[in-house]
């Protein structure tokens, strides 16, 4: 079965693993072994058919070095694109996603991950659309000048009157606006403005774990009701409470630091802080949960899947890599869902969205 994933954090993660972000790695191979969760291998075996790479960068720098490193990101993108023409294929809307299927390639499309990238400017908007970017996560783990993060302190009560513009425009140019990582007031702020389909590339259910990076019940509802989709992440710390809590003693270790969040001393201290303390065991089962609540909330054409492979450290047993899906899919058999109900949650409802935003 097709997979159209919504966020893989590979790029960000080779940036940080290689000098030049690609040299050193052959994604032909099996990279099991290295660590990282995405190789071309795995994801045919995965079913994956078309990727939002995200082209990440960290906020903890300021606004204009972010501006940059996204546009390095892209052109890091690129870069391996090119590299593999016979496996990979950029794509900026469902008529290229298409093409790219036919072709047994998989559409590579590019999504930004954190307004801080915009250095508070139309502008560099617009200028990323150009470069093929199609989402625009609002903020990322911090408020943006123009809008709320589900994991900062409130600031301009979810959208500030530049940030109501940013959707406008993100509307105009055939952009998704990307409410993953947004505050619940951010999240009905874009709602209240955008004429477009709700869109979160990598988020999970609230009522089944209170992280305020989850989706609420009465957000699900206007996810219906703008006939948009929550493309369920596989992250344990939106799972269940137990990882929430041990996420959040993560984060705390991580803001003791004072490092910069891709030096390779906070990268090795971060990883030495979990061998110490392994993260709480979540596995399928939690993650077809979360899709059958957005399901019996939202509707059928409302779930989608947003694994952020590479943007974690931990997984749930039984989705230990891209090549996984699958075995979400047997879950959710066992549960009653049908093939046809199976090809909307993998393909059917993010192309759906896809289509009516970026055409």
């Amino acid at each position: 079965m097709d997979v159209f994933d919504g966020h893989n954090d590979l790029p960000w993660r080779l940036r940080v693993r290689y000098p030049d972000g690609s040299a050193g790695v052959d994604l032909t191979d099996d990279l099991s072994a290295t660590g990282l969760h995405t190789d071309l291998s795995r994801l045919a075996r995965g079913g994956v058919g078309a990727q939002f790479w995200s082209v990440y960068v960290p906020n903890d720098r300021p606004e204009p070095q972010s501006a940059i490193q996204v546009v390095e990101q892209v052109e890091l993108v690129r870069r391996i694109v090119a590299r593999y023409p016979d496996r990979l294929a950029i794509a900026t809307n469902a008529a290229e996603v298409e093409r790219a299927r036919a072709t047994g390639r998989i559409a590579s499309l590019l999504g930004a991950e954190g307004g801080h990238c915009l250095d508070n400017s139309l502008a560099v908007l617009r200028s990323l659309h150009k470069l093929g970017i199609r989402y625009l996560t609002l903020t990322h783990s911090r408020n943006t000048a123009w809008a709320d993060s589900a994991t900062d302190e409130p600031a301009v009560g979810g959208l500030s009157p530049f940030g109501r513009d940013v959707i406008r425009e993100l509307n105009r140019l055939g952009m998704l606006a990307d409410l993953s990582h947004v505050a619940d007031t951010t999240m009905h702020a874009a709602l209240d403005v955008s004429t477009a389909p709700a869109f979160f590339s990598h988020s999970s259910a609230r009522a089944l774990c209170g992280h305020p990076r989850n989706v609420p019940d009465d957000v699900l509802l206007r996810v219906r009701d703008t006939n948009g989709v929550v493309m369920v992440t596989f992250v344990p710390f939106f799972l269940t409470e137990e990882c929430r809590y041990w996420g959040d003693e993560l984060s705390q270790v991580e803001d003791a630091m004072s490092l910069p969040l891709d030096s390779p001393e906070f990268l090795r201290r971060r990883q030495s802080w979990i061998d110490a303390n392994p993260c709480p065991p979540t596995s399928v089962r939690n993650v077809a949960d979360h899709v059958e609540h957005v399901r019996e909330v939202a509707g059928l054409d409302a779930v989608g899947l947003g694994g952020d492979y590479d943007g974690t450290e931990v997984v749930p047993e039984g989705l230990p890599d891209v090549s996984a899906y699958p075995a979400l899919f047997d879950e959710l058999s066992t549960r009653g869902w049908t093939e046809p109900e199976l090809r909307k949650l993998a393909w059917d409802n993010a192309m759906r969205v896809l289509r009516a935003t970026c055409g």
